[in-house]
């Protein structure tokens, strides 16, 4: 990303831009398709072009939202657009801004599905993904690391890490009951050991001003985004008829066992469980879409997580991928209709996983622009992230099981999926790759190994 042309303090003699709806809309859309790198990264380059670059929102005004946006559970960096395009410009701008944010990703995700399900036995796409799973069992590791570097700050956050890992591996407890019960923990423990429950690190602290911005510190609150019952009642039902509308289409007209409605109502509860990010969702989704309804393999899960990784979107467009398998091998439409299953599969799941996104922003916003941030709603939150790095690396060794001994224990140990794993790692701890660089270097990698050694 270009950095501005004038510095910080340059940029304070200016005025506050005037920015309108179709300017707004452009940048959306590109940052629709440069929205790589993860949450951290797509955070990062809102910032840099939000607050920077364009002077839309000023420094502490961005974190207020940013603070708002990761007690939600979903992609709190979509999210974030999505709050930012609604206070500049209305329910509109809010949508457009979460809808760009996403769509790109469809898009591409539905190319790249389809190919990976049609030509996935093809050996130079079979060698891709050989060497790119031993590099996502590293970058989830990672992540359980990054996370838990910046959530666990004492004894009582590791305590409920370990909890929540010994409940998700050895007893198999279902991640939303782990959520509910570390949300319970964390708001019992924010009133009775406060300093134990204070969210630590965060995303750095409002101090620096980038110049006059058009949402400042002390801008007044917009109309639109002041708090009104009846505008929240409103924005209440108008969601729940998106949700109810569609899906009692599809059980009318399928039936409530049929392979999409289930789809549709197994990503609606996803998208209400999603604290700390796709990582933490993903044990859930193995769960219900591997184990449960067996929509797609162990195997085709990694790989589905692989094509998250290096695409543009939030990470938890993975369930694109498992739509478009799921539908696509379930045949919904018939066996002469699979593709067509697939995408239709795709974008059900995709529309029912960030419905509750827009609602969540569009009647939450003007509750947050008239309050400050308050311990009631940091507190389970901060609990809720200690349990997600006990769920994290349980999902790193499910990954490298998979990864290492692919027929199982009883099989033999893949030395070099573990030598590509190890490569990963220290790629991404010691010399801090990024993530697509990780996975591009390592599907060459299998792709040689595949061609030239076996």
């Amino acid at each position: 990303m270009s950095q501005p042309e004038t510095s910080p303090l340059e940029s304070t003699t200016t005025v506050a831009p005037s920015v309108s709806f179709w300017q707004a809309f452009l940048f959306w859309l590109k940052l629709g398709f440069i929205s790589f790198g993860g949450p951290a990264g797509q955070i990062s380059i809102m910032h840099q072009e939000l607050v920077v670059n364009r002077r839309w929102i000023s420094e502490k005004r961005f974190l207020h939202a940013l603070n708002y946006c990761m007690v939600l559970p979903g992609p709190e960096a979509q999210q974030l657009a999505t709050y930012i395009g609604w206070l500049m410009h209305r329910t509109w701008g809010g949508i457009v801004a979460g809808a760009l944010f996403v769509l790109p990703s469809l898009a591409i995700l539905i190319v790249l599905s389809w190919v990976y399900i049609s030509f996935g036995d093809v050996p130079f796409v079979a060698g891709l993904f050989y060497g790119i799973k031993p590099a996502v069992t590293a970058i989830v590791v990672q992540a359980a690391h990054r996370i838990g570097s910046r959530a666990l700050k004492n004894n009582v956050l590791w305590a409920i890490a370990a909890a929540s890992f010994v409940a998700i591996f050895a007893l198999h407890v279902p991640f939303p009951i782990i959520v509910i019960a570390a949300a319970l923990i964390g708001f019992v423990g924010g009133r009775i050991a406060p300093d134990k429950f204070r969210a630590g690190g965060g995303h750095g602290k409002a101090q620096e001003s980038f110049g006059v911005a058009l949402i400042d510190d002390d801008t007044p609150t917009p109309e639109h985004a002041q708090h009104r019952w009846s505008r929240l009642a409103l924005i209440a039902v108008i969601g729940a008829l998106l949700w109810a509308i569609p899906m009692g289409l599809l059980a009318t007209t399928y039936g409530w066992e049929h392979t999409l409605t289930q789809m549709s109502w197994f990503f609606t509860k996803a998208a209400l469980v999603t604290f700390g990010g796709a990582y933490a969702v993903l044990p859930y989704m193995y769960q219900g879409a591997v184990e449960y309804y067996n929509w797609l393999t162990p195997e085709q899960m990694i790989d589905g997580l692989a094509l998250g990784e290096t695409t543009p979107g939030p990470l938890i467009m993975v369930v694109a991928f498992v739509g478009f398998v799921g539908g696509y091998v379930k045949a919904v439409f018939g066996a002469e209709s699979v593709v067509l299953a697939g995408t239709v599969a795709a974008c059900l799941v995709t529309w029912f996983t960030f419905l509750p996104s827009f609602i969540f922003i569009l009647a939450g916003g003007p509750l947050v622009e008239s309050t400050h941030n308050d311990l009631k709603f940091t507190a389970p939150l901060t609990a809720i992230t200690a349990a997600v790095v006990g769920v994290i690396l349980n999902l790193a060794l499910f990954f490298g099981y998979h990864v290492l001994w692919p027929a199982g224990f009883d099989g033999t140990f893949d030395w070099i999926s573990a030598l590509i794993s190890l490569a990963a790692a220290i790629a991404l701890f010691k010399f801090k790759l990024g993530v697509i660089h990780v996975i591009a270097a390592s599907a060459m990698i299998g792709l040689m190994i595949k061609t030239l050694i076996l």
